[in-house]
């Protein structure tokens, strides 16, 4: 897959679901970009198939609510943090819509939540100020660091390092096989004064990590050696939501939504803006997401929206 500015620009949305009554507040792609899962504020889990372009099913989480959803290494099951109840992290089959499996620990509510892309390990962040790492094999918790402030976190794209963005001051880098030695390597930053840092992704390609906010900057820093490379700004953001921004797949373009509902995306070597895309959303878009395997990413607010570039034979 080729991505240029051009194409970019070209991009336009395909289909428009309209099942939530609620605010969409995450999205995650299989790692074969064939099935996409979105949660909502209305305690709705879907399912939609991409080639098809086309809703498969819906499952409810009336009773704890649900967010932060993730695929796991099978197409039939997901992790979910809680909205009610408790915040217990939890195990879902979508298959029969059966919890195989909670994860209790947290007293606060999770903030963070992140799937190892190598194996069953996963890691979740919550504002009782701690991280922890978990298998899906079992309800133990696997390890536990406490910090000092709200944490964000990601594993890199081989699963064997992870890094956690703790207070909007510093990234912390952790090996996976000896995290309880502490950090391998520590980022320290101004703390950001109009804003907190809400999200943490590793570039596919392993060499940068994003920072994206609750305000209208996103930052883009070395993965070696922590250095500043870009700031992203001029999406709006003035009510202070958390805007979730994604890579594309080449690490070459960076997209995040805005309040007023338009699409921006950077070029995140270059740091210019590309373009900015109108897809007709009713209100903040606080996800988006970029397949990583076909040509086109989607966006969400209460509706979600599947995007496509125009230019011919660069379709899904």
């Amino acid at each position: 897959m080729k991505l240029v500015d051009s194409t970019v620009q070209s991009f336009q949305v395909a289909k428009v679901f309209r099942e939530n009554t609620d605010r969409i507040n995450s999205l995650d792609f299989g790692s074969s970009g064939e099935l996409l899962i979105s949660s909502s504020d209305d305690d709705q889990i879907v399912i939609y198939e991409i080639e098809k372009g086309v809703q498969k099913r819906t499952v409810n989480s009336k009773k704890y609510g649900v967010d932060l959803i993730h695929f796991t290494h099978t197409r039939n099951t997901a992790i979910h943090a809680s909205t009610k109840i408790d915040d217990t992290v939890r195990y879902l089959s979508l298959h029969d819509n059966k919890y195989i499996r909670y994860f209790p620990g947290h007293t606060k509510k999770v903030v963070t939540l992140c799937m190892s892309p190598s194996d069953d390990m996963f890691l979740s962040g919550a504002l009782d100020k701690t991280l922890r790492l978990w298998d899906l094999k079992s309800p133990n918790c696997q390890g536990l660091m406490n910090l000092t402030g709200r944490p964000v976190a990601a594993f890199d794209p081989e699963g064997l390092v992870f890094a956690a963005g703790v207070n909007s001051e510093s990234v912390k880098l952790y090996d996976l096989r000896s995290f309880d030695k502490g950090p391998f390597a520590t980022f320290k930053f101004s703390q950001e004064k109009d804003c907190d840092w809400t999200g943490l992704k590793f570039s596919p390609d392993g060499k940068s990590i994003m920072i994206s906010t609750n305000g209208s900057i996103i930052r883009l820093i070395d993965s070696f050696d922590g250095r500043p490379i870009q700031t992203f700004t001029g999406h709006m953001n003035p009510k202070g939501i958390p805007l979730e921004a994604s890579f594309s797949p080449d690490s070459q373009y960076v997209i995040s939504g805005s309040v007023d509902g338009r699409i921006h995306i950077w070029n995140a070597e270059g740091g210019h803006k590309v373009c900015v895309l109108d897809g007709d959303h009713t209100g903040p878009v606080q996800n988006v997401l970029w397949n990583p395997r076909y040509m086109m990413f989607v966006t969400a607010c209460t509706n979600l929206a599947f995007w496509i570039p125009s230019i011919e034979d660069d379709g899904v």
